[in-house]
């Protein structure tokens, strides 16, 4: 019950309701013995002594318990709806809540199937169980209380003798509910497993196709669909082996109370109503009894799942603001950048970079170069505070980033990165994401800079064509082009170009970096690049090679030392210094 109990802070508000509900049900309970009590009359004081004057009014007050009882199931649906939606409602939003502030180290392991499933399946078990189950269950306990007290005030032999394989039964049922609930643990898993395969398959569609892999993902499916069967399978083996148990241990309590209640009616210790009323009582006992294992069943699905959401809402966030944190003034903030001797790796990997120093001045360009592994990103997302350094600091314009409000920081950066991500939106939408009060004039100028004006007036729709998912419809380049409209239109101090020309043609490309020469004006700018002419411009380009700066400098001073720079821009520019060298051998025979 320990997980409910930590669940109790999302409904604390109105945990009336569930106060009202097992009230109500509590009371539908307690008029459902009625009916026995009326069945013994009806028989012992109407029947038998042939006085059928007293039928009417039985039968208004069965009419009077039936409506009544009726109203009590209906309050208890009512509260108990009312509490499961609400309870689902604030776990809902804790939880996508909690995925928005979950560091980036999180993510990196994490896959998207699997908390598809928490924020599905998860919490509709746990509003079932919170609003419904948890009131039944307790109905159980009352059941067997409220039909013991009778049938004890009846006959207390019959009753201990009828009773007598309860406490069995009662031990088989907790022996299933800890047999099942490893089972519901496994069986989750196995279905975020099979979630988490559907919905990469989906995402990587087109990489599927063009290697024709349909026929390996449908067996990679198949495994896990069979994972998930046999998860399936076990728990029907123990409702298999366990429930036909308890239904012949209830069975034995029928033919006791049938030999002994006979028994007890020819010697006249009992009449014929009280032994008829027993039979509708025993039902009071037995029926919980069979039915616990279908609450249990509940008890351990939400169980089950209400770990699993905790386990997501008590993520530990790496990345958070301090206590003493400093909000910035956006219109103080002037951009210096500065690396002071940072260094950091990725959980116990090899540190991603070493001993990185880069001083940024406000409106600088800083290039950064190297392969892939070299530490490029990993600089980039240390800026933006998506991981904390291990060794060294970051600074703003001479403030530790460490001690600046998180939203702040990202506030005065924006970002192109490589891999572009489009919303399912129109494209106006996605061009002044997150921004109120965008006016068209600024999104046609910040598209005009981009190069995507032309190709965006020319759909069907302009600026209101709605893209795919990822934004499928367009090309590489037409979705990195609106990317980095989003960006300027943002106008921030800081603004980072992770290969942001890498999906357009080299035209294109000088198109738009002309573009960006005029918006690189005030601002700080990190590029990161393949190509050697999206740097050639840059203040300082710094060429790193597993982590560390091996070589810094400008273009020119770069391009005449000996070193990787060199030697990339000779592979890059080939042909064109074999055309210039060809010419000149013409001019200079």
């Amino acid at each position: 019950m320990d997980v409910l109990r930590q669940l109790q802070g999302f409904f604390k508000e109105r945990r009336h309701y569930l106060l009202f509900s097992i009230l109500c049900l509590a009371i539908a309970t307690a008029l459902g013995l009625v009916y026995p009590t009326l069945l013994r009359r009806l028989i012992d004081n109407v029947i038998v002594p042939r006085h059928f004057e007293g039928v009417p009014m039985l039968a208004l007050t069965a009419l009077g318990v039936v409506i009544l009882k009726s109203f009590m199931q209906f309050l208890h649906g009512f509260f108990g709806g009312r509490l499961g939606n609400f309870l689902a409602y604030r776990l809902r939003n804790a939880c996508y809540e909690k995925l928005q502030f979950l560091s980036f180290r999180y993510y990196d392991t994490a896959k998207t199937g699997d908390l598809m499933s928490r924020l599905t399946g998860d919490l509709e078990a746990i509003r079932n169980f919170i609003g419904f189950g948890f009131a039944q269950l307790l109905n159980v306990l009352l059941m067997l209380f409220f039909g013991a007290a009778v049938m004890l005030s009846i006959n207390w032999q019959l009753t201990l003798i009828t009773l007598i394989t309860m406490p069995l039964l009662t031990f088989v049922a907790l022996k299933f509910e800890s047999k099942i609930h490893p089972t519901f643990q496994d069986m989750r898993q196995a279905l975020s497993s099979l979630t988490t395969a559907v919905q990469e398959n989906i995402t990587g569609v087109r990489t599927v196709k063009s290697f024709a892999r349909e026929s390996y993902e449908v067996d990679k499916f198949t495994i896990r669909n069979e994972y998930y069967k046999k998860n399936q399978l076990n728990a029907a083996d123990l409702w298999g082996r366990y429930f036909p148990v308890m239904e012949l241990l209830a069975s034995i309590s029928i033919v006791l109370l049938m030999g002994m209640g006979g028994y007890l009616v020819i010697r006249q210790s009992l009449t014929l109503g009280e032994l008829v009323a027993f039979f509708s009582l025993i039902w009071y006992i037995i029926g919980p009894m069979w039915s616990i294992g279908f609450h249990i069943n509940n008890y351990t699905q939400s169980k089950a799942s209400g770990e699993r959401v905790l386990e997501l809402l008590n993520q530990p966030v790496d990345v958070k603001d301090e206590e003493d944190v400093v909000e910035l003034d956006p219109a103080k903030v002037q951009g210096h950048i500065t690396f002071d001797h940072v260094t950091f790796a990725y959980g116990n990997k090899m540190p991603a970079v070493v001993d990185i120093h880069i001083d940024a001045p406000p409106g600088s360009v800083i290039g950064l170069l190297g392969g892939t592994g070299s530490g490029k990103s990993t600089i980039i997302q240390l800026l933006m505070r998506a991981y904390n350094v291990n060794e060294g600091s970051i600074r703003l314009d001479g403030t530790d980033i460490r001690q600046i409000r998180i939203k702040d920081l990202r506030a005065q950066i924006s970002s192109v990165f490589q891999e572009t991500f489009l919303f399912s939106s129109s494209i106006r939408n996605n061009i002044s994401y997150g921004m109120s009060n965008v006016s068209m004039e600024e999104i046609i100028r910040v598209s005009k800079l981009a190069k995507a004006h032309d190709f965006i007036s020319e759909l069907p729709d302009g600026y209101d064509t709605v893209v795919g998912e990822r934004g499928m419809g367009l090309s590489g380049g037409q979705k990195q082009r609106i990317a980095i409209a989003r960006a300027l239109l943002k106008n921030p101090k800081i603004l980072v170009l992770d290969d942001a020309t890498s999906a357009v043609d080299m035209e294109t490309e000088h198109e738009i970096q002309a573009g960006f020469k005029e918006v690189m004006k005030g601002r700080t700018t990190f590029i990161i690049a393949h190509r050697i002419s999206s740097l050639r411009h840059a203040d300082e380009i710094l060429v790193l090679e597993e982590g560390r700066v091996v070589q810094r400098g400008t273009h020119e001073e770069l391009t005449a030392t000996p070193g990787a720079y060199q030697d990339v821009y000779h592979i890059q520019y080939a042909d064109h210094i074999a055309q210039i060298a060809s010419a000149a051998e013409k001019v200079n025979p």
